[in-house]
């Protein structure tokens, strides 16, 4: 007979860890205890040696599928601890006062048990919209502080009933110690107003919250807008077929082109309405959920079928190629579906529920403030259970066969991301980050005393921020917020705000170092300055495109897939980052690693005319990058200069010639949003990079037209003008300072584009020639660099790479001269990773 201590750490609260170790411990006749603590799960257990080597071995084999078990550490006791009761296992009590580390599980999809008894007449939770058990449910969004219990979470004002108590007791019911566990008798309940009425009506029963959601269902069906409250936030929700719903929804959030995320009931609705694959299949309906980016289906869908390409009207997401498809993941989101499929409503736009350019609405009162009377929606459906986080809807999809993250949000925030061990080797590179301390002079090395928790403050688009953990074994996790937005105005700011102060508390991580971007001018970068200088800590500003390549290594390395020190070529293709020089970067190639990089290649740079405003208007984009061209008197520009006034002509030209309000930029994405205004497929911006997207999705569409795939080349065309072929942009240099970076230039293809459009060519045709002359030109630069450096790995970032076509084109024209392409896995290839790539370039710095 022998005594062991167990401690388990990771996601092991909230996911039914404990009811699973009594159910092991009891099989295998073992006393003994299990309890939470702020640092995981510990239990002790007693029995025969090999009853105990199993018992230790099935808790990271068998564990439930929504943990995830992280380290398990095991020490023989000389005998039990007074907790111990021979014959006996028990849960008892959590433990509050150890130090607060363990891991929170994201909120979890209704599993198909509960989904089975929300639709069954015989269950006592029959149409109940907040059922859940330990295997499914809110986990983070109502959670307060550590340890995870009932009492600590947006629970706590919803005693248990008899019934629920006794399930709640019971170690062999699936909703043992399930925090969230409720009924109509006892837990949460819906609640409807519609604008204009006094009173709120509350499904406090089965047949009040049925009347509730089939109010909510007509208005729907009758073509209006109803705030619908999530797990992460509210909901914006129409009829997704009704074009003058969907019209209306638009301009009130006054978001015009925007393309839109719809809901659908099932797995059935999804397929008839895109291309779905197998990986794309289980995103769809796996225990997460996420808004899945699909490729559109062209063919009608069969007239059986239970949703059609009939059910969408063109202005959730125009022509888009792809299309944004969840499918239910809450108890409510189920029966409004079935309650909607009723009414021959098969497909729901489900947007964020807020002000155009705000964080999204959490609060019932808010909400009702801000959607009702500030008139977005016409029903608000709420209810009175609490949410503690907020959080917007992740978005993935799927390319080649990976997994790409575009907004890393429900379901996979805060799950930590591995932090690659540290090493002191590093290379004399360019700056790619600054220590500072509190007086803004370097910071000097120290000795190799245990690292500092960091707080990253991430980017201002696509904001989130970052805490890093080091363990005593070495290793070290990151902690990567949710999605918070574009830091561009005080609500989204308090958004980051609080998101930073809920992190820091709830894993009781007091930062001790602090890493920014080198912008001036973000809302992040500020206050962490003042924020070192105010407590004296060391701040190491980052720039934006190292951040964007080092996310990457840091991922590779981790997984062991490069070394922790290893240098790469980092192709950083994005809209902006504030360059070294002064200039506007945005089309890089970097050799890199974690402490430092060299700019070796850049896109050729033009003035921006207006800095921001030609970012809104592309035509100015355009007419700077024409100039600096030398072909605005080519033919071809006549069509771009005949959109502008000859004031706008005159004072563009001005602006450009004296270099006023136009900073420098040598911008893939500015690049391509140029290129789309020139093929006149779209010359105003109406949200971030709607130029380059409609470009991608012209080149998308004519080849899908002529049978090309992304594999395909576009033949090449002579040009008429004598300066090259079609679709080649010449790679000038080196310069005649060797150390100088390389320019890559794009003279021949504007050249060459701009004799298309003289001659009156396809625009598609043109749009795909261009995506494969960028990638060609990319990746031929990057292949000798690479040769010349003697570097195999290539890391891609940036949201340029949020173009489909061009990430493929790339990656295989990169694969095609032996190189190994690395892109990101866990965070997003845009300014989402930004974050982590900053606390691993400030990690690494600290330990040298």
């Amino acid at each position: 007979m022998k005594t062991l201590g167990i401690h388990i750490t990771g996601i092991v609260q909230g996911v039914g860890f404990r009811p699973f170790v009594y159910r092991e411990a009891v099989v295998r006749g073992l006393s003994g205890w299990v309890l939470n603590a702020g640092d995981g799960v510990h239990i002790e257990a007693q029995g025969a040696e090999d009853a105990l080597r199993s018992f230790v071995h099935a808790m990271r084999s068998a564990a439930p599928a929504a943990a995830r078990v992280e380290q398990i550490a095991v020490e023989e006791r000389e005998g039990p601890s007074a907790a111990l009761v021979a014959g006996a296992f028990r849960i008892i009590a959590s433990d509050a006062a150890t130090a607060h580390t363990t891991l929170v599980s994201p909120d979890i999809a209704t599993c198909p048990d509960c989904l089975r008894e929300l639709f069954d007449p015989a269950d006592r939770r029959y149409h109940y919209p907040f059922i859940n058990c330990t295997n499914c449910g809110p986990r983070y969004t109502i959670i307060r502080q550590l340890p995870y219990d009932r009492a600590q979470t947006s629970m706590a004002d919803f005693p248990l009933c008899p019934a629920c108590a006794a399930e709640y007791a019971d170690p062999l019911d699936r909703r043992f110690h399930a925090q969230p566990n409720a009924c109509f008798a006892c837990g949460p309940h819906l609640t409807w107003r519609s604008h204009g009425d006094a009173e709120t009506l509350i499904g406090i029963d089965l047949a009040a919250s049925d009347d509730i959601i089939e109010r909510c269902a007509e208005r729907i069906a009758q073509g209006g807008i109803v705030a619908i409250k999530g797990l992460g936030g509210f909901h914006l929700a129409c009829n997704a077929a009704d074009e003058r719903a969907v019209a209306e929804l638009r301009r009130r959030k006054r978001r015009s082109n925007k393309p839109l995320a719809i809901m659908v009931r099932d797995l059935a609705a999804a397929e008839a309405l895109c291309h779905v694959d197998g990986t794309e299949r289980e995103l769809l309906i796996g225990t997460i959920r996420p808004i899945v980016l699909l490729r559109r289906r062209t063919e009608a869908a069969p007239s059986s079928a239970p949703c059609n390409t009939a059910t969408l009207c063109p202005q959730v997401a125009g022509d888009l190629p792809e299309l944004g498809v969840m499918l239910p993941y809450t108890p409510l989101q189920h029966l409004l579906l079935a309650a909607c499929a009723d009414r021959g409503v098969r497909s729901l736009v489900m947007t964020s529920g807020n002000v155009s350019e705000e964080p999204i609405e959490i609060d019932d009162a808010l909400a009702w403030h801000h959607l009702i009377e500030g008139g977005l929606a016409d029903a608000l459906l709420g209810n009175d259970r609490a949410i503690l986080s907020r959080f917007d809807d992740s978005v993935v999809r799927v390319v080649d066969g990976s997994i790409q993250m575009v907004r890393r949000a429900r379901g996979y925030a805060p799950r930590p991301i591995e932090l690659p061990p540290v090493t002191t080797a590093h290379r004399a590179d360019d700056a790619g980050a600054t220590i500072r301390n509190a007086a803004g002079t370097p910071h000097a090395p120290h000795d190799r005393a245990p690292l500092p928790a960091i707080l990253s403050c991430g980017p201002e688009q696509k904001a989130t921020l970052a805490l890093t953990r080091e363990h005593a074994d070495g290793t070290a996790e990151c902690l990567v917020s949710q999605h918070i937005g574009d830091l561009e105005n005080a609500e989204t700011f308090d958004a980051w705000q609080a998101c930073r102060a809920r992190m820091q508390g709830l894993f009781d991580i007091a930062p001790a170092a602090l890493a920014c971007d080198r912008h001036p001018g973000y809302l992040s970068s500020q206050w962490a300055r003042a924020e070192a200088e105010t407590h004296g800590l060391p701040l190491i500003e980052v720039q934006h495109h190292h951040a964007h390549i080092a996310s990457v290594i840091a991922e590779a390395a981790a997984r062991g897939e490069v070394a922790p020190d290893a240098h790469v070529i980092g192709i950083a293709l994005d809209g902006t980052g504030a360059g070294n020089d002064g200039t506007v970067w945005g089309g890089e190639i970097l050799v890199a690693n974690l402490t430092g990089f060299t700019r070796v290649a850049h896109l050729r740079t033009w003035r921006l005319p207006g800095g921001a405003a030609a970012v809104r208007d592309a035509r100015r984009c355009a007419y700077g990058l024409l100039d600096a061209y030398g072909l605005l008197d080519h033919p071809g520009a006549q069509p771009l200069l005949v959109t502008m006034t000859e004031q706008e002509r005159w004072v563009t030209s001005t602006m450009v010639e004296r270099g006023i309000n136009s900073p420098l930029t040598s911008s893939m994405g500015r690049l391509l949003d140029a290129v789309a205004t020139l093929l006149g497929i779209c010359t105003r911006a109406t949200y971030e990079g709607e130029p380059a997207i409609e470009l991608e999705a012209a080149a998308s569409r004519w080849a899908a037209r002529n049978g090309f795939t992304s594999a395909t080349q576009v033949a090449p065309q002579a040009s008429t003008r004598g300066v090259g072929t079609l679709g080649d942009g010449a790679a000038e240099g080196p310069a005649p300072d060797t150390s100088a970076p390389q320019i890559i230039d794009f003279s021949n293809l504007l050249a060459a584009l701009l004799d298309g459009i003289e001659r009156g060519d396809d625009p598609g045709m043109l749009a795909r020639t261009a995506h494969d002359a960028v990638a060609r030109t990319i990746a031929r630069a990057a292949a000798t660099i690479a040769q010349r450096e003697g570097l195999s790995h290539v890391a891609l970032s940036g949201g340029c790479f949020m173009n489909r076509l061009l990430l493929t084109l790339i990656k295989r024209n990169l694969e095609a001269n032996g190189l190994t392409v690395l892109a990101p896995r866990e965070t997003p290839v845009n300014d989402g990773c930004i974050a982590y790539g900053q606390a691993a370039i400030a990690r690494a710095l600290l330990a040298r």
